[in-house]
């Protein structure tokens, strides 16, 4: 019995859940009352939450009122906890893929990646004219790469008109806050090695002199590793690239500096009262998301065409949605979380942003972890995207109730791009029940943050409050909350939903949904200094996200479209594990199918690196 009462939930056991479309399961829509909380209320709230005895009360009836008591803390779950998301080796029968060799360096696996790619596509026209009618195409690894090649351009020219605009979005015109750090000598020397390089005729790769921006929760040398906070980079030392940035050095990439993320992770809207809030390239006023939102920014603004970004709860995937590119999360254990800042050890891996589907390949051949043992995972497939329109009898599971809990243009857009999928390629919709998902956004939720505060304590304990912004102070202390009782319930639940999984996937090769409940919300003023809570906006964000990392599935998302009021629309696939090529197929033809229907719209802002005569 939960507190004042309120009854705690009986989970039957998961083997006797009826996951087909016609479960008479009970669908939650996420239970979130409250109004926005933003400028002199945040701190209001942060303070009472601090008071030992009052903060606890008041805590105790946030969480009663969320369900947290009722579907976790108390409830009775027959299953025993699952604490790890990451899986074992499985047979999966992936088509159309090139089945890499083991040991090859990051470069070598970049350039198996370019052989999976089809032609050239045709010249960015829009990013060269102003001209609406001549359609928009970001430029691409690929495009740089050629331009390289070529000697129309040098990495050097690239990286000079890179730091201007970088310079131009920092101004008080654009303000948009995109990086933390951005040490110009730093990129300017690996731009000159980068340039030497194609001179001598011997590019290490197709990434040789491609901008990356790095987010920073990831350790990238010379920069400190702030993880949005104004302490922590000098709490924690950093003395070495992480596992991720150490590839893509070592394919000749240009780390452009360290991209702005929501303070810890700990949001979804990329406001960051101590960086500057990420803004959207499609229209300066709305949010760019988070917490990867600056990676995000930065590579819509057209300021490179990858970025990394650490995603815990679609912190790649969502900004990715909200911006209008491609975001990119493999199975949990594909990739290193070596420097990787370990605010959530079960949920928490990088990912890949990317103007393409294409660009997001590349990068996930050049950063893919093939130093564990072929037991623990099996060895790399590559998608064959020359072949994907070859590949029969793809079916998509969609829970219905699930996939329209999303605003009307969402929704409609998402629908229809699965009519394309079936129209152009034939693949099957499949009707399933995905059983509760609230319940697994909320045993997410205190995962992640049980996970989060153990992490940070050993510094937390030693630091004054007022280091941190407002609205993370809230969270910290809503995570300080939660008991062993409630992390071991969450990781049965876990267990339940690892389960549900496994059965869909027994008979569908991925599952569907929108990315987010809503488009790009209004950056309101009185947040920019103090953060927000806007739980309802929050919980429609990452209504789709979950299932990826608290079950360290893959999941990747791609546009679809635009709503009424011209903001980005993303469509995800939620995979096997291990079925990266599979994710990135599926991916591949959505964007095809999209390209054929409508023209990209270019942001508001948006900087072209590769002017029309270097093409």
């Amino acid at each position: 019995m939960g507190l004042f009462g309120s009854p705690a939930k009986v989970y039957k056991p998961a083997a006797e859940v009826d996951l087909a479309p016609d479960s008479d399961e009970h669908y939650i829509s996420p239970n979130v009352r409250a109004p926005r909380v933003a400028g002199l209320l945040v701190k209001l709230l942060a303070w009472v939450l601090e008071m030992p005895v009052v903060g606890w009360i008041v805590l105790s009836v946030l969480k009663r009122d969320n369900l947290v008591y009722k579907l976790v803390s108390d409830a009775e779950i027959p299953e025993p906890p699952l604490f790890t998301s990451t899986h074992t080796w499985q047979e999966i029968a992936e088509q159309n893929v090139r089945l890499t060799k083991p040991g090859l360096s990051p470069a070598e696996r970049v350039q198996e990646a370019v052989v999976c790619l089809p032609g050239h596509l045709p010249e960015p026209a829009a990013a060269l004219a102003d001209d609406p009618a001549a359609g928009f195409r970001r430029w691409t690894v690929r495009d740089f790469h050629r331009a390289y090649s070529s000697g129309k351009t040098t990495p050097v020219m690239v990286a000079r008109r890179f730091l201007a605009a970088v310079k131009e979005c920092s101004g008080p015109d654009l303000n948009m806050a995109l990086f933390i750090s951005c040490d110009a000598g730093d990129v300017m020397r690996q731009a000159e090695d980068s340039t030497r390089r194609y001179q001598q005729g011997a590019p290490l790769s197709a990434m040789d002199g491609v901008l990356v921006a790095v987010k920073d929760e990831l350790d990238c040398l010379p920069y400190p590793t702030t993880g949005g906070t104004r302490w922590l980079g000098a709490a924690r030392r950093c003395e070495a690239d992480a596992a991720c940035v150490a590839q893509l050095r070592a394919c000749g990439a240009v780390m452009a500096g360290k991209a702005n993320m929501h303070e810890l992770g700990a949001g979804t809207s990329g406001i960051n009262p101590h960086h500057g809030s990420t803004r959207n390239p499609y229209c300066l006023a709305r949010v760019s998301g988070g917490s990867s939102g600056g990676s995000a920014a930065a590579v819509c603004a057209g300021l490179c065409p990858v970025a990394l970004g650490a995603d815990g709860g679609g912190s790649v995937r969502m900004p990715a949605a909200l911006c209008g590119v491609v975001g990119f999360k493999p199975t949990a254990g594909r990739l290193s979380n070596s420097g990787l800042l370990p605010l959530n050890w079960t949920v928490g891996m990088p990912g890949i942003l990317a103007a393409t589907v294409e660009d997001a390949l590349i990068a996930y051949a050049a950063i893919v972890d093939q130093g564990k043992p072929s037991p623990l995972q099996p060895q790399l497939n590559l998608p064959l995207l020359t072949c994907t329109r070859s590949m029969p009898n793809i079916r998509l599971a969609k829970y219905a109730k699930w996939f329209d809990d999303s605003c009307e243009d969402i929704r409609s857009l998402c629908g229809k791009a699965l009519q394309m999928l079936r129209a152009q390629y034939g693949w099957e919709t499949v009707e399933v029940t995905v059983p509760e998902i609230e319940e697994m956004r909320l045993a997410h939720y205190v995962t992640m943050g049980s996970e989060c505060t153990a992490s940070l304590a050993k510094y937390l304990d030693n630091m004054s409050n007022s280091e941190i912004g407002w609205d993370v102070r809230i969270g910290l202390s809503a995570y300080q909350s939660f008991s062993s009782r409630d992390y071991l319930n969450a990781q049965r639940l876990r267990c339940r939903q690892m389960y549900f999984h496994d059965k869909i996937f027994e008979t569908a090769d991925a599952i569907v949904t929108p990315m987010t409940g809503v488009t790009a919300y209004p950056l309101q003023d009185d947040a920019l200094g103090t953060g927000e809570l806007d739980y309802i906006n929050g919980a429609a964000l990452v209504r789709y996200s979950i299932a990826g990392n608290f079950l360290g599935l893959p999941a990747i998302t791609v546009p679809v479209g635009f709503d009424r009021g011209g903001l980005p629309v993303g469509l995800q696939f939620v995979g096997r594990p291990w079925s990266e090529a599979t994710l990135l197929h599926l991916a591949y033809a959505m964007q095809e199918a999209c390209v054929a229907r409508e023209r990209h719209r270019k942001p508001k802002v948006h900087f072209d690196l590769l002017p029309r005569d270097e093409k």
